[in-house]
Order: C-alpha cells, then sequence, then structure tokens
C-alpha cells in the first residue's frame, strides 16, 4: 500500500517547506536539549558507579578483595600492579558495554523502548536475576571455561594480572550479573553511547576498592570481616530486582493496550515487594542463605525505617494520588480505575468545553491527563480549532516516555498551566509509540526513510520528523490550524520550569491573536 489514499495521510506524508524561523526554532531546540542530554548521562554514570561499589558488598566479590589486595602489597610495585589490576576491571566491562553498543546500534532505542520483544525479555531477566538474589537459584558460567581463565593468571606480566581481572568477572558473575543486567536494560534505551557509560560506571565502582586498599594498606586491618549482612544485601537488591522488572512489564502493556497492569496493580505489588523488603531488613523472616538475627544493628534499621517510608508515600496512589516523585516509573494515572477524589488526580470537569465533541479518534484506548479535553488524531484536531477558532498545542509523546510523564505529573498539573491547556489551546496528544495498526487505506509510504507506515505510532514519528525536524519525546509545538503545520513558537522539549512553560503558552495566544 505504498500510495496514500486520503487526505489524512497526504497531509501526513507531504513535505512541508520550514520556514527559516523554524528551522532556527528547531537548531536552537537541538542545542538546548544538549545540557539535559549530559545531566541524564552524568546521571546514568553516577548510578552506574554505586551500583558498582555496591557489588563490592556482596558475597562473590567482598571475599576476594583482602585477599587480591594482600598479593600485591607483597609483590615489588604493587601498587603500579594494583592500578594496571583496577584498570584491566574497568577495560573488560567497557570493552562489554562497546560491543552491546555496537551490537544495539543507533536505531535500537526507539525499538527496545516501546517493542514487546525486548521489553518482556528484560522483564523475565530481571525476574530470573531477582530470583537469583533472594537464592531460589545461583546463576554460574561454566566451571571449564571459569577455571582455563584462571590458569592464564599464572603467566605473569601484564597479560598476567589482566586475567586475574577476567578471573575476578566471571568468578563474580553470580553476584554481578544481575547488576550489569539491570545497567544493560535501563542503559539500552537511551543514546549509543549509554551502555559504555554504565559499564565504565560499574568498572570504576568495582575497581575502586582494590585499588585504594592497595595505596593504604593499613586499611584492611579496619574493613569488617565478611559475614551474614552480605547476604541481607543480596536480598535487598533481589526484591529491588523483582520491583524494577514491572517497569518494563508495564511499557508493553500500554503501548499494546493489554490493560493487564494498570496502576493500582503495578502499585499493589511494589507495596508488597517493598513491605516485605522492610521486613526482611527488620530480621522478621529470613531466606535461604540468610543467618538467623539476634540482634538488630542502626544500619538495618535505617534501612528498614526509609523503605516503610516509601511504602507509606507509595499508599494514597491507590487512591489515586498524583506520586509526583514516581511518575516517570508508574503507569499513567488515567489507568487506574478507582480514583478517591476528582481534584486529587486532577480529573475535575471546570472549564471544560460543553461543545466538544462526545467521541474523538482512538480515545477508546488514549487518554489524556488531568481531565483535558483534546484529541489524539492530527486532521481532527485542525478541524475542531479552526472551529473554535484557538491554536493547537501539539503534544508529541509516548507510552514508554518517563519525561512525558513527568511533565504531566509535575508542570500541566500546575493550575495555571492546567487552565491555559484547557481554555486558551485545543490540545492533541500523538503517541509516538503506539503500536495500533491502523486500516490499509491509512497506510503511506514516508518520503523521509521511504518505508510503509502501518501503525499510529509510526505514522505520528514521521509526522514528527517530517514537519518539525526532531524525534524527542516530549516535543511541545504551538501550531496555527489556520495553515501549515509550522511552529509560532521556539518548541519545547523536556524542562520542568513551570513559569517558563506558562510564558510559553501566554506568547503562543498573543502570536495566534496577532499581539
Amino acid at each position: 500500500m505504498g500510495n496514500t489514499v486520503d487526505s489524512v495521510t497526504e497531509e501526513l506524508s507531504a513535505p512541508v517547506a520550514v520556514s527559516d524561523s523554524s528551522e532556527a526554532s528547531v537548531s536552537t531546540m537541538n542545542s538546548a536539549e544538549k545540557p539535559e542530554e549530559e545531566k541524564s548521562l552524568l546521571s546514568f554514570f553516577l548510578i552506574a558507579l554505586g551500583v558498582g561499589l555496591a557489588t563490592c558488598l556482596t558475597p562473590c566479590v567482598y571475599p576476594l578483595i583482602p585477599m587480591t589486595v594482600s598479593f600485591f602489597i607483597k609483590q615489588k610495585n604493587g601498587v603500579g600492579k594494583a592500578f594496571i589490576y583496577g584498570a584491566s576491571i574497568i577495560g573488560i566491562y567497557v570493552l562489554f558495554g562497546t560491543v552491546i553498543a555496537a551490537t544495539l546500534g543507533q536505531a535500537a532505542p526507539n525499538f527496545i523502548s516501546t517493542h514487546w520483544f525486548p521489553n518482556l525479555l528484560f522483564f523475565t531477566i530481571f525476574i530470573i536475576f531477582g530470583l537469583s538474589f533472594l537464592g531460589l537459584f545461583e546463576i554460574q558460567l561454566p566451571s571449564k571455561f571459569v577455571n582455563n581463565v584462571d590458569a592464564q593468571s599464572d603467566r605473569g606480566g601484564l597479560i598476567g594480572i589482566f586475567f586475574m581481572a577476567f578471573t575476578l568477572a566471571l568468578v563474580s558473575f553470580s553476584c554481578t550479573g544481575p547488576f550489569v543486567g539491570t545497567l544493560l536494560g535501563l542503559g539500552a534505551s537511551g543514546k549509543f553511547i549509554k551502555p559504555i557509560i554504565g559499564m565504565f560506571g560499574f568498572g570504576l565502582g568495582l575497581a575502586s576498592p582494590f585499588v585504594l586498599l592497595a595505596l593504604s594498606p593499613e586499611l584492611l586491618k579496619k574493613i569488617p570481616k565478611s559475614g551474614g549482612w552480605m547476604n541481607t544485601i543480596k536480598v535487598f537488591f533481589g526484591f529491588l530486582e523483582l520491583a524494577l522488572a514491572l517497569k518494563f512489564f508495564s511499557t508493553v502493556d500500554q503501548t499494546y493496550h493489554w490493560r493487564i497492569l494498570d496502576r493500582e496493580i503495578f502499585l499493589a505489588i511494589w507495596i508488597a515487594v517493598f513491605t516485605l523488603m522492610g521486613f526482611h531488613l527488620l530480621g522478621k523472616f529470613q531466606m535461604p542463605h540468610d543467618d538467623k538475627v539476634e540482634k538488630l544493628g542502626v544500619p538495618r534499621l535505617m534501612f528498614a525505617l526509609a523503605v516503610f517510608s516509601f511504602v507509606v508515600y507509595l499508599f494514597p496512589g491507590m487512591f489515586g494520588a498524583p506520586l509526583k516523585a514516581m511518575s516517570g516509573l508508574l503507569p499513567p494515572t488515567e489507568t487506574q480505575d478507582f480514583v478517591l477524589s476528582a481534584s486529587s488526580s486532577g480529573q475535575s470537569s471546570e472549564n471544560q468545553n460543553p461543545d466538544f465533541p462526545k467521541s474523538v479518534k482512538y480515545s477508546s484506548f488514549l487518554k489524556l491527563p488531568h481531565g483535558i479535553q483534546g484529541f489524539f488524531d492530527y486532521k481532527e484536531a485542525v478541524e475542531y480549532a479552526k472551529k473554535v477558532n484557538k491554536p493547537l498545542f501539539i503534544d508529541f509523546t509516548g507510552h514508554g516516555c518517563v519525561n512525558c510523564r513527568k511533565m504531566e505529573a509535575s508542570v500541566w498539573i500546575d493550575s495555571e498551566v492546567l487552565k491555559r491547556l484547557k481554555n486558551d489551546y485545543v490540545v492533541v496528544a500523538l503517541y509516538v509509540d503506539d503500536k495500533t495498526e491502523l486500516p490499509k487505506n491509512e497506510w503511506f509510504t514516508s518520503k523521509d526513510d521511504g518505508l510503509e507506515k502501518t501503525t499510529l505510532g509510526d505514522q505520528n514519528l514521521d509526522f514528527e520528523i517530517t514537519k518539525f525536524n526532531a524525534n524527542a519525546q516530549p516535543y511541545y509545538c504551538l501550531v496555527n490550524p489556520n495553515g501549515d503545520p509550522k511552529p509560532m513558537l521556539l518548541p519545547r522539549a523536556f524542562d520542568q520550569d513551570v513559569k517558563a512553560f506558562t510564558e510559553f503558552l501566554d506568547a503562543g495566544k498573543a502570536k495566534f491573536l496577532g499581539k
């Protein structure tokens, strides 16, 4: 079905000349997004670094630290060799991250973020790793392979040190595997460089204790001895893995409209998981490899207090509380069947237009947040905007877009922003990752990449790329419906500055009215 057969697909696929000002706006927008991207990568690096340090406390790694450091400090130029050992650990994980990034390729992020196969694969991996951490079974590499690598460490010199580091990576796999899998799962849906940065941070965190203790051998006498506390940490991360697994299933559930894991079900599972985590920290029950808790230490008590505080924070979400801090991870409030108060989630009918169509295209499975009346089809939105003489607010969004949910929970919900969206604009949300297959007579071949666009999400993404020269989400464009779809102002991406967003909406309205 390579040709367009109706006016809707012609409008979506035909190229439109973009004015110089629009091109400048897009260029400026792209440059404005760079600090946010850099901030995201820095945050991911710090998370990976922390995860690498946490791995050092697991039963597979911690006992090896004093033994390995003692070996180096007895060697001639032991500190230098310890640095080479640490660099080898980092290099091994960076190489692994590079292979993963190269395998995924530049086009993979959108596929991984939205398609059912990678998300369900990561969901399964997280569940397996979580159960392994809880003690149901142990994930191990073939012993023959590990022994062959270990034998190479006796060769001496730089090659021997490298194989010592490689042996550490293999021997500790049953503990580090879930951490590495988690980082790759979180990093694979980002930029090409993200898996590499994640593995660099992880390797740096894992290698740091070996190098630092080699620099200060006297600290070896002060570090705690191995014990049952390490398995407590392992179980803690096991519960965390089970909780994080739901995010991947939730993405598929929303993108394909399965409606299996609605918001209240997601929250109920999280509340149960974190409650069990808290009771385990208090020693109220033991997992297979746990030691019996005779006395409750202050650190365990503080961790338990933090976990139970998080559970208390989650609980009002069962009745519709927005839970802004978790908005990027939770399914949207619109999937929740029961909301105690309409005002608590913004589902107010205030300032709504009684003449708004009773049914709009795709509204049976797509919803706008906070009770906003709007559309999910561009042509339908244009026709209504002309009728009521209002500008268009185009929201390029996605079911798997974490930052889209953050904007809706922290910016859109603001009373001044919400008032403007409801009164001054016709809102149209264009989901770029929705997998709903359209009738064949609506398919068209993109003039951007030459591929046939058969789903709602593919057509919306093609529209964003060809008309606005962008493919980021969220991406907000203010458009005059009486003409070609060109942004009246510089489009906005992810930015939680409420005041700036309000001024953006006011400036768009003034531009539309010719003020």
